[in-house]
């Protein structure tokens, strides 16, 4: 690199004598001067951390350190220049990188594969619900089964607690046949035996850890298959497909409504220590949303049902399934977890789909026998 990259010449009296007489350690000045002594007794540069290069010293000048003032206070007037045998004067490209573009909002799950998967458990739901009901009852078991294994190996991986899982996956696919067949006594029964076959399966291990076990083991029963009980109770009415339908769909609306509100309009937190991502705007849209929704089932799918009823149902559903959200928040906190599972793409697992429906089955069934029967 030649001088002419620094972008300012040397100064005068850098390397010579100066105006105000010899330097300490320079030759004389005079006609006894010398020049190769001089050149030998030449003083350092005053800035000795930024090297300078002129006359026959620029053998080393590859090691220079380009650009740059020559003393610190300086601020160069022109741009660097490149060395170029066709043009010594081009200036140099500019390094500076351009200021990165705002990142685009996520929607933060993947929309595609939630979409298909969502349709695809749609149309299996459907198809067995308003065909054949026993199918649709297996479907329930299936999920629980499948909801209380995500959960004990969660408590098992992170908290190294061991629910007994084969007792709760028989007691639990029974609970939810027993409410089907015998109604809510049924459920009870088949909720106490079940409570019981896990204190005895746990006696045949070590006693160490006997407590935390079979109480996690009572609360997995009590939170998958007895709640899920539910929706088989309301299958046994005379319209229970259609019941089944509207609770299905006001919770779908529900989380639809909070999901699709708070990603465009989110900007308070409704409770940023279990689950940072719930907006109360979120909240309003489930609400709003399920209201509306709740009115039309009631008002055209429900019979005996009526659209004020159903303002009240989407107002509960509405209240319930976020309650249900932010309990498995919580659970997962506690885990330190994401998902329960990795089952249904988009969505996480079983657990991460059942989370809201779970603690809405009751509320449901309850307020449709209040308000048209048990049918």
């Amino acid at each position: 690199m030649n001088d002419s990259s620094w972008g300012a010449p040397p100064q005068a009296g850098y390397w010579g004598p100066s105006e105000q007489g010899p330097v300490q350690g320079a030759a004389p000045a005079g006609p006894a001067y010398d020049a190769h002594n001089a050149q030998q007794t030449r003083p350092m540069p005053i800035v000795p951390d930024v090297p300078a290069h002129g006359g026959d010293q620029d053998d080393d000048r590859g090691a220079a350190r380009a650009g740059g003032p020559l003393f610190r206070d300086e601020t160069p007037q022109t741009p660097p220049f490149r060395a170029s045998s066709q043009n010594p004067q081009e200036p140099m490209p500019s390094t500076a990188q351009p200021a990165p573009a705002p990142p685009k909002k996520s929607a933060g799950r993947d929309l595609g594969a939630a979409i298909g998967v969502g349709v695809g458990l749609g149309a299996v739901i459907v198809a067995s619900l308003f065909v054949v009901k026993a199918v649709f009852i297996g479907v329930i078991a299936v999920a629980v089964v499948v909801g209380l294994w995500e959960l004990t190996s969660r408590l098992a991986e992170q908290k190294a607690i061991k629910a007994p899982l084969v007792p709760l996956a028989v007691g639990g696919a029974a609970m939810v046949v027993a409410g089907y067949v015998r109604g809510v006594e049924g459920a009870w029964v088949a909720m106490a035996l079940t409570a019981l076959a896990v204190l005895v399966w746990r006696m045949t291990e070590p006693p160490e850890g006997y407590l935390k076990d079979v109480t996690a083991g009572v609360f997995a029963a009590f939170y998958i298959p007895f709640l899920a009980t539910f929706v088989a109770l309301m299958l046994t009415a005379d319209d229970g497909a259609w019941r089944v339908l509207t609770f299905l769909l006001l919770a779908v609306v529900s989380d639809t409504g909070a999901y699709a509100v708070g990603w465009r309009f989110g900007r308070h937190k409704l409770a940023p220590r279990i689950s940072p991502g719930k907006t109360r705007e979120g909240l309003l849209g489930a609400v709003g949303f399920a209201m509306v929704a709740g009115a039309l089932c009631l008002e055209f799918l429900i019979d005996d049902g009526t659209w004020w009823q159903g303002l009240l149902l989407g107002l509960a559903v509405a209240a319930s399934a976020t309650l249900g959200d932010l309990g498995e928040s919580m659970i997962k906190r506690d885990l330190g977890i994401k998902d329960m599972g990795t089952l249904l793409p988009g969505h996480g697992g079983i657990m991460d789909r059942l989370d809201s429906l779970l603690p809405t089955a009751p509320v449901v069934w309850l307020l449709l026998v209040i308000f048209v029967g048990s049918g």
